[in-house]
C-alpha cells in the first residue's frame, strides 16, 4: 500500500489529549519514521462541546499540546476543531484542512476499535475516497479481519493503511486524570512540559 501514497501528506491525528500523554507523541513519532512520504503530525484536539466526561476547557488542552509540539518541527497542533461554533464530524474537518493545505494530501490516524465503525460515519463514502486513512492496530484486533469481514470496508481496502502498533500500552488519558486527582506522580506518563503545565494551572484536582 505505501508504493501508492503521494510524496507528501499531513496526517490528522485527532482526540481528547485531556492530557497528551508520552504515549500520543511516541505513537505520531513512530508514524513519521515509518512513512517517508509524512510531512507533518497535525494534532486536532476536540471541541470542549463535544460531550465527554471530564474534558477541560480548549485552551488548557491546546497549550499542553502546543508546548510539545513546539519542539518538533514535524509535529503541529491546529485550532481549527476547538475554534468551531460546534462539534465538526470528521468529513468536515478533514476537508477544511484540504482547502488549507493545497499543496498536500491530507490523511487521518484511527485505531482499530474505530475502524470497526467507520461505516457508520457521517458520509463514509466520501471520507473512504477522499482520504488516506492510517489504521492503528490495537489490543487483540486484526485489521485483516477486521477488513474482510465487513462489506463496506472490504470494498474501500485501498483507503487504508495498516500501521504495526509498536508502542504497546494500555494507559488512558482516565488513569492519568485519576492518578493527579489521588496526589500520586505522572512522571514518565506525560511530557515534562505537560506535567508543569498541569501543576501550574491545578488541572484535575
Amino acid at each position: 500500500m505505501k508504493e501508492n501514497l503521494p510524496k507528501k501528506q499531513i496526517v490528522m491525528f485527532g482526540g481528547s489529549f485531556n492530557p497528551p500523554l508520552n504515549s500520543h507523541f511516541l505513537l505520531a513519532q513512530q508514524i513519521i519514521n515509518e512513512y517517508s512520504e509524512i510531512e507533518k503530525i497535525l494534532f486536532m484536539p476536540v471541541n470542549s462541546k463535544y460531550q465527554k466526561a471530564d474534558l477541560i476547557s480548549n485552551m488548557h488542552r491546546y497549550e499542553m499540546l502546543k508546548l510539545v509540539c513546539n519542539k518538533n518541527e514535524k509535529f503541529e497542533v491546529s485550532k481549527l476543531e476547538i475554534e468551531s461554533s460546534r462539534p465538526l464530524y470528521t468529513i468536515e474537518t478533514l476537508t477544511k484542512l484540504q482547502k488549507e493545505y493545497l499543496e498536500y494530501e491530507i490523511a487521518f490516524i484511527i485505531g482499530s476499535d474505530n475502524l470497526k465503525q467507520i461505516d457508520t460515519w457521517k458520509t463514509p463514502e466520501k471520507l473512504v475516497q477522499n482520504f488516506k486513512i492510517y489504521v492503528l492496530q490495537r489490543a487483540e484486533d486484526n485489521i485483516e479481519e477486521i477488513i474482510q469481514n465487513n462489506k463496506f470496508l472490504k470494498k474501500h481496502e485501498q483507503a487504508f493503511i495498516k500501521v504495526e502498533n509498536k508502542i504497546k500500552t494500555n494507559l488512558s488519558s482516565t488513569f492519568v486524570r485519576e492518578s493527579i486527582k489521588n496526589g500520586k506522580s505522572i512522571k514518565y506518563l506525560a511530557p515534562e512540559e505537560v506535567i508543569s503545565y498541569i501543576e501550574k494551572n491545578k488541572l484535575y484536582k
